[in-house]
C-alpha cells in the first residue's frame, strides 16, 4: 500500500462510538487500532485482517475505511513542546494521559486562552464531577455547559464559520454522548471542532486507550513535573497524526526526530550516570548527555494562566523560532552555557550562543 494512505478515522468514529470495546469483541488489540488511527502505525504496515475487520465493524467498503491522505492543518500554540513534538490537529481530538499533579488541567487552561488569542471560541462541557481544580478552565472560556443538549444548541446556533474548542471529560467519551455530537456536526454543519479530553479521575494513565482514537495524545511526564519543569509534557511519547509521514514540512519532522531519538538516549544516560557516575560515559555520550540537559531546559516555558503564581511572563513561541532553537541546540550552538539559562525562556537569543 501507498505511505499516502491512511484510515478514515472520521467514518470510523461516526459508526463505532465505542472502537476500544468493539475491537476487543472482535479480537483486535485496542493498541493495534489505537496505533492505526493515529498514524503511528501506517496502513501499510497493518495485517490485511485488521483492516478487513475493522471495516466489517464500521460496515463500510476497503475503499471507504483506506483513503487518500487529506492535507491536515496544524493548530500552533506558542507552547514549543507540544507544537514541536505532538502539534495539535485542527478539527481533531486531542486526548491527556498522566498521573495527578504532572498540570494537566493547568496546561488545558493554557490551550484555552491561547486558542481564545486565536479567535476560536472555547466550550467547557463541564463533567458532573465537583473538583475545584477545574475553576481555572472555567476562568479561560467563553461558555460552561453542563449538558449535551447545551453544547450542541450553542454550536448549532453558531456562524459556520466559527472555529471551536471544545474541552470535556473522559466521561463524555465512555457515555458515547461526543460520538452522539460528532455525528450531529458533521450532519448539520461545516463547523470546525478541536477537542481536548481530559481526565479528571486519573484513570487513563492506567489503560492501554482511555479516549479511543485520538489526533494528538499529549503524554504527561511525572518526573519532569517533580523537577519543576513544566508543561511536563513527555517528548518522547507524546505523539501526532501531524508528524507521521509528509504531512508537515520536512525540516520540522527532521528536527523532531533528531531531537526525540537525542532525548530518548539522554534519558538513559541519566540512569546510568546516576547509578555509576560521569566517568561510565564516552565522550560521546558525554556531548550527547550535554545537549539533552539542555534541549530538555529548553521546553519549560512560562505560561499566562499561572503568571500571578509563578512571577514569570507568559511566553508565545512561534514554530519556526522553536524549530531554530532546537536545531541550534542539537548541531552544538549552546553547548558552553550554562543549563540554567535556558530554563523557563521563550526564544533563545543569539547573544546566548557561543557563536
Amino acid at each position: 500500500m501507498k505511505d499516502n494512505l491512511r484510515l478514515n478515522v472520521q467514518l470510523l468514529r461516526r459508526r463505532v462510538p465505542n472502537l476500544t470495546t468493539a475491537a476487543k469483541l472482535v479480537g483486535l488489540r485496542p493498541a493495534t487500532v489505537s496505533n492505526l488511527c493515529t498514524g503511528k502505525t501506517s496502513v501499510g504496515k497493518a495485517e490485511v485482517k485488521t483492516i478487513v475487520t475493522l471495516a466489517k465493524l464500521a460496515e463500510c467498503s476497503l475503499d471507504e475505511l483506506i483513503i487518500q491522505q487529506e492535507e491536515i492543518k496544524l493548530v500552533e500554540t506558542g507552547i514549543k513542546v507540544i507544537d514541536l513534538f505532538a502539534p495539535l490537529v485542527h478539527g481533531g481530538t486531542i486526548g491527556l494521559v498522566g498521573r495527578s499533579g504532572t498540570g494537566q488541567i493547568s496546561l488545558v487552561a493554557e490551550l484555552c486562552h491561547r486558542l481564545r488569542l486565536k479567535k476560536y471560541k472555547v466550550i467547557f462541557w463541564k463533567p458532573e464531577i465537583k473538583d475545584t481544580r477545574l475553576d481555572c478552565i472555567m476562568d479561560k472560556v467563553d461558555l460552561i455547559c453542563n449538558t449535551f443538549t447545551e453544547v450542541h444548541d450553542y454550536m448549532s446556533s453558531s456562524d459556520l464559520n466559527d472555529e471551536f474548542l471544545l474541552v470535556a471529560d473522559k466521561t463524555v467519551v465512555v457515555s458515547g454522548d461526543l460520538y452522539k455530537l460528532n455525528k450531529l456536526i458533521d450532519a448539520e454543519h461545516s463547523t470546525d471542532m478541536t477537542t481536548v479530553l481530559l481526565d479528571v479521575l486519573g484513570e487513563a494513565i492506567d489503560e492501554e486507550a482511555p479516549y479511543g482514537p485520538l489526533d494528538t495524545l499529549l503524554n504527561f511526564d511525572i518526573i519532569l513535573s517533580k523537577r519543576g519543569l513544566y508543561p511536563s509534557i513527555d517528548p518522547v511519547y507524546s505523539i501526532s497524526t501531524l508528524l507521521e509521514g509528509d504531512v508537515v514540512k520536512n525540516d520540522h519532522l527532521r528536527i523532531q526526530q533528531r531531537a526525540r531519538k537525542l532525548l530518548r538516549r539522554y534519558r538513559e544516560l541519566s540512569i546510568l550516570l546516576n547509578f555509576q557516575g560521569a566517568d561510565m560515559l564516552t565522550e560521546v555520550d558525554k556531548v550527547i548527555y550535554r545537549r539533552g540537559e539542555r534541549i530538555e531546559a529548553f521546553l519549560s516555558q512560562p505560561q499566562y494562566v499561572v503568571e500571578d503564581v509563578t512571577g514569570k511572563v507568559g511566553e508565545w513561541v512561534p514554530l519556526n523560532d522553536t524549530l531554530n532553537n532546537v536545531k541550534a541546540i542539537l548541531d552544538g550552538v549552546y553547548d558552553t552555557i550554562e543549563v540554567d539559562q535556558l530554563l523557563y525562556v521563550g526564544k533563545l537569543s543569539k547573544d546566548k550562543s557561543n557563536s
